[in-house]
């Protein structure tokens, strides 16, 4: 198949395939045999979710599909839930790599221009470890909306769904960051980001 998941980081998508289960041997970078059926296993996987729980427009299905299975889950019951309040939104973000995290942390710093996108580096977000979704507001026309007050009205919204585990930066203090869902793991970061590394379950 074309357009592999995180074909360029191939230890990346080794680490989150194993922790999820999917993948049994060493984590080395190379794409084998294995590395290739454990995708085929996720691809699967993922397309049962998506046909049992729903799904969306393009950019919203690229990121979902990025997701650790049990997150894929969660974002599908949270975006259904924010639609059917009224609310136009899409997921524009998912799982991104190391390498991607850090291409975002240097947005505003290091002489980039401004805005500051974020101030977590690489291993630093659960972004890194397919447990955590960015949601886009749009108008009816289809015009993206940076900033809205539908967003502090789709947090509640999804919180209420029901949806085990999801937690919601606009509850955040410090730095609120309302677009952000995310799965809880009941562990500090340090020990998602060792367990990912190592291949092991943290959700």
């Amino acid at each position: 198949m074309s357009d592999r998941l995180f074909e360029d980081d191939v230890v990346f998508l080794q680490r989150l395939l194993k922790s999820g289960g999917l993948y049994t041997d060493r984590i080395d970078g190379i794409w084998g045999p294995n590395t290739d059926a454990a995708v085929n296993a996720f691809e699967t996987r993922s397309a049962q979710i998506a046909a049992s729980l729903g799904t969306f427009d393009a950019r919203t299905e690229r990121s979902i599909r990025t997701l650790h299975l049990r997150a894929q889950e969660a974002a599908r019951a949270c975006i259904t839930a924010i639609r059917a309040a009224g609310i136009n939104a899409r997921i524009i973000s998912g799982t991104r790599t190391y390498a991607e995290q850090n291409v975002l942390y240097r947005k505003g710093r290091f002489g980039n221009p401004p805005p500051r996108v974020t101030n977590a580096r690489g291993g630093q977000s659960n972004h890194n470890f397919g447990i955590a979704w960015d949601l886009g507001i749009f108008t009816q026309n289809g015009s993206y909306l940076g900033e809205s007050p539908l967003y502090d009205e789709a947090g509640p919204v999804a919180l209420a769904a029901g949806i085990i585990g999801l937690e919601w930066g606009g509850n955040w203090t410090g730095f609120v960051d309302r677009p952000h869902y995310q799965l809880g793991t009941g562990l500090s970061l340090s020990e998602v980001r060792e367990r990912f590394e190592n291949g092991q379950p943290y959700i």
